[in-house]
């Protein structure tokens, strides 16, 4: 029976669910029916919207039934037609199919616009002010913290657990060095303070993998087997549509050594060419590749900086010479060299020129990013599998 998926929309990365999902079932054959049927129902309530398909998930028998044509056929079955069963479909074929076919569900859309939105005139929900990517922020930590996502780093109250919980603020005081920042409140950020905030807690996110109901006095869900990968994965997703969406030009890099931290947004052809520098330079190269293009991309980058990202570069460059050399021509060659000698960028001297435009340095960072890759490919042709 081929799952039915219209009724499904996502709340994830269709990757993450599948990632996630994938790992659900590997572990389904070591561990009990019921732990891996309550992480993959915790699973289905993130990732999916609404509640239909945990509806549709919890409704299915643990093993799969025999086909209707196979019961119908044995004299001892006591399966009748049209009672509603659904023969072959259990909880694991279900989930498999679901993870398999991510890549088919749709994502979940917001809502078109309400008269308020479409005349302009839409306030905070207290009626005051515009609302705008702060109080979106705030209200995104707020989804991460109510599903569990900072009980490893703040903790988690328990009836049945005298102990004190970790002061909240202090915990992100010590990381951004600015008291009284817990619980959010929007309202009283400075840019500074916001665009810290994004990048703080990128780091403390950790997603629970499997959580538990305790009904004594009402105490609530309680949440364990955390790992951070997946929750900053979704953390990223969801706050770099935030700043798209609210124009801000810049995001949360999803590798390199500025892991986590805001960077200048790039069209997607240069975003794939700093994803193939990061992850195709030899072992040799890599943390001067990663580091130029850190210096360079960094929210508070400056042309200083930048003409330390290109010296990275061009120090790369120099070392492959000689295989430069090979492929192009010896006046091509020697011009690449030449940019970097004679503007002020490697040495200082009274020869080089100095008056041009800060845009030039980003030309240049990308000429040689780019012959850098280039290169990489090189090496890597002439390397035995």
């Amino acid at each position: 029976m081929s799952l039915d998926l219209s009724n499904y929309e996502l709340l994830w990365p269709a990757e993450l669910l599948a990632s996630e999902g994938e790992r659900i079932l590997r572990a389904s054959d070591r561990t009990s029916d019921s732990a891996w049927v309550d992480r993959a129902t915790w699973l289905i309530t993130e990732a999916l919207a609404g509640t239909t398909a945990v509806a549709d998930f919890e409704e299915l028998p643990d093993r799969a039934e025999p086909s209707t044509q196979a019961q119908a056929d044995d004299p001892w079955s006591s399966f009748t037609p049209g009672t509603g069963s659904r023969p072959g479909m259990g909880k694991r074929e279900w989930f498999t199919q679901l993870i398999n076919r991510t890549g088919e569900l749709r994502q979940a859309a917001a809502p078109r616009p309400y008269w308020p939105q479409r005349r302009g005139s839409a306030l905070s929900h207290d009626g005051s002010t515009p609302r705008d990517a702060r109080r979106d922020f705030a209200r995104i930590v707020g989804e991460f913290d109510d599903k569990g996502y900072l009980v490893e780093v703040f903790g988690e109250e328990c009836v049945d657990d005298g102990s004190e919980l970790a002061d909240a603020s202090e915990v992100i005081d010590r990381r951004l060095g600015i008291p009284d920042l817990w619980p959010l409140t929007p309202e009283t950020w400075d840019e500074d303070t916001f665009y810290g905030l994004i990048e703080v807690f990128h780091d403390l996110v950790s997603r629970p993998r499997m959580r538990r109901y305790h009904s004594y006095s009402g105490c609530g869900w309680h949440h364990s087997e955390f790992h951070n990968g997946p929750a900053r994965v979704l953390y990223r997703w969801k706050v770099n549509q935030l700043l798209r969406e609210a124009g801000i030009e810049y995001e949360l890099a999803a590798e390199g050594e500025d892991l986590g931290r805001l960077v200048a947004v790039t069209d997607d052809a240069r975003s794939q060419l700093v994803h193939r520098a990061l992850n195709d330079s030899p072992p040799d190269t890599t943390a001067d590749v990663r580091h130029a293009i850190a210096l360079f991309r960094a929210r508070d980058t400056s042309a200083e900086s930048k003409r330390s990202a290109i010296f990275n570069l061009a120090r790369i460059l120099e070392e492959r010479r000689a295989l430069i050399k090979e492929y192009l021509h010896k006046k091509d060659e020697g011009a690449l060299f030449q940019i970097a000698n004679s503007f002020d960028l490697r040495h200082s001297n009274a020869g080089q020129q100095r008056e041009y435009d800060e845009a030039f340095l980003d030309w240049i960072f990308w000429w040689y990013l780019a012959t850098v890759e280039l290169t990489n490919r090189l090496i890597a042709s002439r390397t035995p599998a």
